[in-house]
């Protein structure tokens, strides 16, 4: 169901992207589409949002007045279409797709690291350094702690994930072994 959602997000990604990268607001697009995101997602909206007895015109004089001096008219114009074809609950798939094309464009790969020790700061620069050298881009390190790894570290850069962790390896030695 989540490729379905993917899916019909995307073109409207893709739109805002294009229009925002010609306009030169793209960091502006990246709040507005946040913004939204988040207010649909919060408890007592998503069930305003789904409810289909709920007028598309109060939804849409809700929406514009959370937004009121944080969107731009054409992104009023958006909560208005996205309320019109029934997609608003799409915006935080809509908004997620939107920073990968930004990251792609600013050559940015966002990595997640999980450690079995929590990372040092210093760490983290070093790590972003190396992968940097590796992967060719720039990288912006997101890192969090889970003792059973035992040691070592799990690395996700968009597809490639490289486990160094002891349990990984663990978990290799015993797939080999039939385990």
């Amino acid at each position: 169901m989540a490729g379905d959602v993917t899916t019909i997000a995307r073109p409207y990604a893709e739109a805002i992207f294009e229009r925002a990268d010609e306009t030169g607001k793209l960091d502006l697009w990246s709040d507005m589409l946040e913004l939204l995101a988040t207010v649909v997602v919060d408890p007592t909206m998503a069930e305003i949002v789904t409810n289909p007895l709920f007028d598309h015109a109060d939804l849409t004089s809700l929406m514009l007045e959370i937004g009121a001096g944080r969107l731009t008219d054409e992104g009023d114009n958006l909560v208005k279409l996205l309320v019109q074809n029934g997609r608003l609950t799409l915006l935080p798939e809509i908004a997620r797709l939107f920073d990968e094309l930004k990251a792609e464009k600013d050559r940015l790969l966002k990595v997640h690291v999980v450690s079995a020790y929590a990372l040092k700061p210093a760490q983290e620069k070093q790590l972003a350094e190396v992968l940097k050298k590796k992967l060719g881009r720039e990288v912006s390190i997101t890192s969090e702690k889970d003792p059973d790894l035992i040691g070592g570290v799990h690395i996700r850069a968009g597809d490639t994930v490289i486990d160094g962790s002891v349990r990984g390896r663990l978990q290799q030695l015993a797939n080999e072994l039939g385990i």
